[in-house]
This record gives structure tokens, C-alpha cells and sequence, in this order.
């Protein structure tokens, strides 16, 4: 996953406003507390939102499973002039040097862990990552979206070097988008790179996604809609949670 893909990414979602997507965590992560700090951002892709935390004062690592995302996101980080560390890891698995004052797992991040089991590793490898008093945020794409906006949908765009045609499959049964993505780059000879990427997001409640966070020891909870601190409503597209490690915690 993610690997011809990269080279395209950023160019795919140049509509989306990375500079305001790091003013609203930052805001989210101040009303936890932590206006400044260590922050470890999971699924850091190429590092669109890693790179403006940085800017607004935190101090970042970046965080995927994605060598070849890495591999962008260092490239942007040493051009925008920013020391990150990006490291390749598996979220559900993290191994950092230092605790952190927040733990972040942005753009659909959680919705790629495809089970219970999945997410409570996260969950619980977040909670061991945090100092006591820090926060996991992160937000999910939901089952509205997955279902309705997502799901059994063809999406095609023919940009002037690259062509993709998006094919989605919703399943009831199992709660999970299945996405296929056929992508035609254009190469400096003039002919088209061909890339084929497949990728499933499964489509969590925000009730199980709290039980979860509660199982594994975090508290306080909450959940926020598609702009947070808006509430979420029936027909919102994205939430957004933050929750804390107790100031006392036991590590499991």
C-alpha cells in the first residue's frame, strides 16, 4: 500500500487545506493542555500536516508504515528547512525514544485499522507512548461517508499528467470500504506510468471507538464533528476524538 502511489499523492490532494487541518489540532490539542511539546504524528503519509505542526511550534516525528511516503515527506521537511524525524513503524507497534505530549493519527489513519484488535493495539501502543496527562487525537472518516459519499462509486478525473479511475465497494457484512485505484502518471517522455493501488477503510462507530479508548485505560473522551469544536450530526463526514492518559496511569 502506498508505494507507485506516492509519487502522486500530494498532486491527488492539493484541494485539501493542510495549513488549517494543523490550526484545528493545534486547537484541539491546546484544549487538552498541550499548547507546545513533543507530538508523534501515526500515518504521517508524506508529511502535509507534520510539517505546519512543526511551524506552529510543536516538536514533531512523523510516523508510517510507508517507506516510500517517508521517503517524500523527508524530502519536504529538508526543502521547507524543518528538522522532523520520520520513521517507519507500524502504529499499532510504536517504539519511540521519548514519551510524547500527544500521540495524532490524522486522515483516516484509524480507519485503515480493519479490526478491534487493530485499533486496540493502537490504542494501547498510543497510551504507553504518551506521558501521563497527554493526549491521543485523531480523526475517522464515518460510516455515513464510507457508505453514502464512498461507497459503490466511481470517481474518474483526467488532470493534464495524471488520470485515476477510483472504484469503490461497500460491504454491510463486514463494515469495511474496499477501494481500487487505477492511475495513469505521465513520464517526461510522454508516455503514462501505469499504477494500480488497492486499500480497504473500515467504517468504525463512534461508540466502539470509545469503548475501546476507555477499555484500554484512556478517560475523557469526546468526540467532535467535521470542524471541531463543532458536534458531530447524523450526516457528518469526519470525526474527530481526543482522549487522555490519566496523570496516574498503569501501563498494561
Amino acid at each position: 500500500m502506498y508505494t507507485g502511489f506516492s509519487e502522486v499523492y500530494d498532486e491527488l490532494m492539493d484541494n485539501v487545506d493542510y495549513e488549517q487541518w494543523a490550526r484545528d489540532y493545534a486547537a484541539l490539542m491546546a484544549g487538552c493542555g498541550i499548547s507546545r511539546g513533543r507530538v508523534c504524528e501515526c500515518a504521517c503519509g508524506t508529511g502535509s500536516l507534520t510539517i505546519p505542526l512543526q511551524r506552529l511550534g510543536y516538536t514533531m516525528t512523523g510516523v508510517d508504515l510507508s517507506q516510500d511516503m517517508l521517503w517524500i515527506a523527508s524530502q519536504k521537511a529538508r526543502e521547507a528547512g524543518v528538522p522532523i524525524p520520520f520513521i517507519r513503524q507500524d502504529m499499532r507497534n510504536l517504539r519511540l525514544h521519548r514519551q510524547m505530549d500527544a500521540v495524532l493519527a490524522t486522515c483516516d489513519g484509524v480507519n485503515y485499522l480493519l479490526t478491534d484488535a487493530d485499533a486496540m493495539a493502537f490504542f494501547t501502543s498510543a497510551l504507553q507512548a504518551l506521558r501521563p496527562g497527554g493526549a491521543l487525537l485523531f480523526d475517522v472518516s464515518t460510516p455515513w461517508k464510507l457508505q453514502n459519499t464512498l461507497g459503490q462509486q466511481l470517481f474518474c478525473e483526467d488532470r493534464e499528467d495524471v488520470t485515476y479511475l477510483w472504484q469503490n465497494h461497500y460491504s454491510e457484512k463486514t463494515q469495511q470500504v474496499s477501494m481500487r485505484l487505477c492511475i495513469f502518471q505521465r513520464q517526461p517522455n510522454g508516455l503514462y506510468r501505469r499504477i494500480d493501488e488497492e486499500q480497504k477503510q473500515r467504517a468504525h462507530t463512534a461508540e466502539n471507538l470509545t469503548f475501546l479508548l476507555q477499555e484500554v485505560g484512556f478517560t475523557d473522551v469526546r468526540v467532535y464533528g467535521n470542524t471541531p469544536p463543532a458536534p458531530p450530526r447524523p450526516d457528518t463526514q469526519r470525526w474527530h476524538f481526543t482522549a487522555r492518559k490519566p496523570e496516574e496511569a498503569t501501563e498494561l
